[in-house]
């Protein structure tokens, strides 16, 4: 028997991958993926995932797989994947579009994945799309890079070293800076969480001061947004513990909004909140207001500080452009600016690379590489990956066990 032909697809974040996908499926390929046309195939991906989950919600009746009685939605992210690949195995199809498998693991879980799609490539044929070149299957596959919506299918090309893209010395200053005397901002002793007694965090002594380049690593289920959560003060688990947030105790009468106030944040979550036709210079002046969307008229002055950063970013021709149009890269970027405006204490990038190409990868990269050079802010930054082109000066790294994940600081 001839082995079978699998495709790895590199995609650039200017493809529509829904409308790609769905041409593949629906037999409308003119590429040489035209020879999927008349075969049976399923797409196994985050967003088949979470609409598999809206289904359990909804019928209350989907189970998934035939082996497995549980529903999806009481598995972890990393055995949510497992899972999942293994309902779509049991339809029997030709092939399966496999969309990013990688993305939201941790390293172990990564190395599953991989595993089981090798395996699966001995007896179904796969499609396998991918953002970061790093992702191709080390399996033999056919190769190809997709640019742009004509889904022409291009050869790949080495990646090639990005180029300085802003200015040293070029942070836009803080138009009414948030002045924070303390050194200390962020302080845990002895902190533990449970939820209905399972323990999720065990003994985190953890301090963050200003300055502070921090990198929060740990495995898929190990309580990293526990312990975000505690830190913006938004866990109710903080109370009567040994927890100071930004000079004030959890408990001691303070306001959220004091707390929130010092803190930047983002997350891949937020651009979904940014669905009106807000245009790109009006989300980022929206940072200055806290608000989803400008509601307020913004001053001169206001202005004047975002036209300094989109020019920092390039971006300055696109400023009356719609966000929700801006490639992902682009509204990376401007999402990160908008967390930042007013130069708070901390900062907190939550995945900030996670559904980039390689290409955007290296831009955001540079970014926060500058923000961490050029200002004062404690930068924490929340990934599985270990990026080259982003040197967090210390780790915190949760590790689970059947007490609570316990952490520990590593240069």
């Amino acid at each position: 028997m001839e082995p079978l032909e699998h495709w790895g697809i590199f995609l650039s974040n200017q493809v529509d991958k829904n409308a790609f996908i769905e041409t593949i499926l629906s037999g409308a390929s003119r590429t040489e993926l035209s020879t999927f046309n008349t075969k049976k195939g399923i797409l196994f991906s985050d967003i088949a995932i979470d609409n598999f989950i809206k289904k359990e919600y909804q019928y209350d009746t989907v189970e998934t797989s035939f082996e497995t009685p549980r529903k999806l939605r009481t598995f972890s992210s990393g055995e949510r994947k497992k899972v999942f690949l293994n309902y779509c195995i049991d339809q029997e199809p030709d092939y399966i579009i496999v969309d990013n498998p990688l993305d939201h693991l941790d390293q172990k879980s990564r190395n599953t994945i991989t595993i089981i799609l090798q395996e699966l490539a001995q007896k179904t044929q796969l499609i396998l799309l991918v953002n970061r070149q790093s992702d191709l299957v080390p399996f033999q596959v056919k190769k190809a890079h997709i640019k742009d919506n004509s889904f022409v299918l291009n050869e790949i090309k080495p990646i090639i070293k990005a180029q300085d893209l802003f200015k040293a010395n070029s942070i836009p200053p803080p138009l009414d800076p948030i002045i924070f005397s303390e050194e200390v901002l962020i302080k845990m002793n002895n902190l533990c969480v449970s939820y209905h007694e399972k323990p999720i965090l065990n003994n985190i002594n953890w301090t963050i001061k200003k300055g502070d380049f921090w990198h929060l690593l740990g495995p898929n289920g190990s309580g990293k947004s526990t312990l975000l959560s505690l830190i913006t003060g938004d866990n109710t688990k903080g109370y009567g513990q040994d927890l100071y947030l930004f000079g004030m105790k959890k408990g001691s009468g303070e306001n959220i909004w004091d707390i929130k106030k010092n803190i930047g944040y983002f997350s891949t979550a937020m651009t979904d909140l940014f669905q009106k036709n807000d245009s790109l210079e009006q989300m980022v002046l929206s940072g200055f207001f806290d608000s989803i969307g400008l509601y307020t008229q913004p001053t001169v002055l206001q202005k004047n500080i975002v036209s300094q950063w989109l020019e920092l970013l390039h971006l300055s021709p696109l400023k009356n452009k719609p966000f929700k149009t801006l490639s992902i890269g682009q509204q990376r970027l401007a999402l990160i600016v908008r967390a930042v405006l007013k130069h708070p204490p901390l900062l907190i990038l939550d995945e900030a690379v996670e559904g980039l190409d390689d290409e955007n990868v290296a831009m955001v990269a540079q970014l926060i590489t500058l923000l961490s050079q050029e200002t004062n802010m404690a930068i924490l930054y929340v990934s599985h990956r270990i990026e080259p082109n982003i040197i967090p000066n210390t780790v915190y790294e949760l590790t689970p066990n059947t007490t609570g994940s316990t952490g520990i600081v590593r240069n």
